[in-house]
């Protein structure tokens, strides 16, 4: 498929901590959106009840960015297999061994047919170059992405998370196959927020992701549902 041709999904994030606030917003994109996004402020925040409850009515990606020892990772994901998440993430820095254990850990705890797409965070949307040099990356965004996905991709990784100006180098250095996700997507003339490396939807599609995030624009927009709708119909091209 030619990335012109490619069908891009989106994802809303419903960042809140209220259980109430994240079913409506969850209900106002229900026609739009193909999956939304539950975090690390939302799982905590509300506990992992409100999470299944979400997860029973719609496609949930679970972004918990797990990054501990293998078997620490291991036994979270073993521990989360009753939410049947459609989507989950893990840090692509915490290694190899990592990552192959949570690879293990998602075949053996979840029924076949049922196991989420594993995906490995790259470099934060919120990063840039100075941010990289600060811990100790001094050659840039660009390689330290394409180190992290092609370890995550060598260890088992479904997919990867990246910001839509990683998407093109990404798809050259691995191909078509692993699921690109992209987050700190703005639709023209929207705040960027605390993102530092963003893009419009049909850029992001045209650039190859397989999923667009998108949080603020839609859930803080007068009318969410409209939001959404927008973003769908640009992403439809």
């Amino acid at each position: 498929m030619t990335d012109a041709a490619r069908h891009t999904g989106l994802i809303v994030a419903l960042d809140t901590q209220s259980p109430e606030q994240a079913r409506q917003w969850a209900t106002a994109v229900d026609g739009a959106a193909g999956m939304v996004k539950l975090g690390m402020e939302f799982a905590y925040a509300a506990g992992f009840g409100p999470v299944a409850a979400i997860a029973a009515e719609r496609e949930v990606f679970l972004d918990l960015k797990l990054h501990d020892i293998p078997n620490t990772v291991a036994s979270a994901i073993k521990a989360l297999s009753g939410l049947r998440p459609r989507m989950l993430t893990l840090h692509a820095s915490g290694g190899q061994a990592m990552m192959e254990a949570a690879r293990k850990a998602c075949d053996e705890a979840f029924p076949a047919g049922e196991r989420p797409v594993l995906l490995a965070v790259t470099v934060l949307t919120s990063m840039d170059e100075q941010g990289l040099a600060a811990i100790g990356v001094p050659d840039g965004t660009a390689a330290q992405v394409g180190r992290l996905g092609r370890l995550a991709v060598r260890s088992g990784m479904d997919g990867l998370v990246c910001s839509a100006h990683e998407l093109s180098l990404l798809r050259d250095a691995l191909g078509g196959s692993p699921v690109l996700v992209t987050p700190g997507i703005r639709p023209a003339g929207a705040q960027m927020g605390d993102q530092k490396r963003v893009m419009t939807p049909a850029q992001a599609r045209m650039a190859g992701a397989d999923w667009i995030v998108v949080g603020r624009p839609i859930t803080q927009a007068a009318n969410p549902a409209a939001a959404a709708a927008a973003i769908a119909a640009e992403l439809a091209g």
